[in-house]
């Protein structure tokens, strides 16, 4: 495992109340990283917070909606230094047909997983850059490379943050700034579930939380894309250059796992 204590003193975890996020918050308590937790609903943030301050770390809360109030973050850490930022609230709050959806609702998609996501980058990345040390992670999609029905802002968004990583991950490697998009394929996380989910699609690769924490954190020093839960070969396929052939292909696959039929 990485040393994470050279991310250190301080790590912020937007999404971090449950799932994956709360996986990476108890991994980095365990290695003795002060935490700041921001997630929407108080009561999970709560409970991962206590699970981590078992561990004998600093750990501070903050319930905000990251839409609507970034700058809540940036002034709740303003006195902290930050080695590592952990991007994971990134979900489709939108899971509608295009022309079914209302545009506010797919702008909160692309506020959450792309305007939050790079003002929160921005601002905690330039004080890595000059103390030449730190860390960020983005939890990406593997919707994002391929399009499908009821993702079609989900997966353009998740395809801008992979691109977005090689690109910081270029400008940053000199800096010692590790930049790492991990990308997710199905997970059992409680969201995930709360969707309703078809966990039983046969030859469906399910992974579990804690493992795909335990790899983006291993994988971080060794930017800019790592795929977890043994999807390497999916999305290789899902990168051949006959896009047709790619999105009708994995169109049954789909509607199979989000119960449709």
């Amino acid at each position: 495992m990485t040393d994470l204590s050279a991310y250190g003193p301080w790590a912020v975890i937007a999404g971090g109340s449950e799932g994956v996020g709360a996986e990476f918050a108890a991994l980095l308590a365990e290695a003795g990283v002060n935490l700041v937790l921001v997630a929407r609903k108080p009561e999970p943030l709560e409970r991962t917070a206590a699970r981590c301050r078992r561990q004998g770390v600093e750990t501070r809360t903050l319930a905000v909606d990251l839409v609507d109030d970034v700058a809540q973050v940036i002034a709740a850490t303003s006195d902290l230094e930050v080695g590592l930022l952990i991007y994971n609230a990134g979900a489709n709050t939108c899971s509608e047909e295009f022309l079914d959806g209302g545009l506010p609702d797919f702008g909160r998609v692309i506020d959450l997983n792309i305007t939050a996501m790079t003002a929160l980058v921005h601002h905690f990345a330039g004080p890595m850059r000059q103390r030449r040390r730190g860390g960020i992670l983005m939890v990406g999609s593997m919707a994002g490379y391929l399009g499908s029905t009821r993702h079609t802002v989900y997966g353009g968004v998740k395809a801008f943050g992979r691109i977005f990583a090689e690109g910081l991950w270029l400008e940053l490697r000199d800096h010692d700034v590790h930049v790492l998009e991990l990308v997710l394929g199905v997970t059992r996380t409680p969201a995930m579930e709360r969707v309703g989910l078809n966990f039983d699609v046969p030859g469906l690769r399910v992974a579990e939380p804690a493992d795909v924490a335990a790899e983006g954190l291993q994988r971080l020093p060794f930017g800019p894309v790592h795929i977890a839960g043994g999807n390497e070969a999916d999305v290789a396929r899902r990168n051949h250059p006959d896009r047709a052939k790619v999105v009708l292909g994995a169109h049954q696959f789909m509607r199979q796992l989000m119960g449709e039929h």
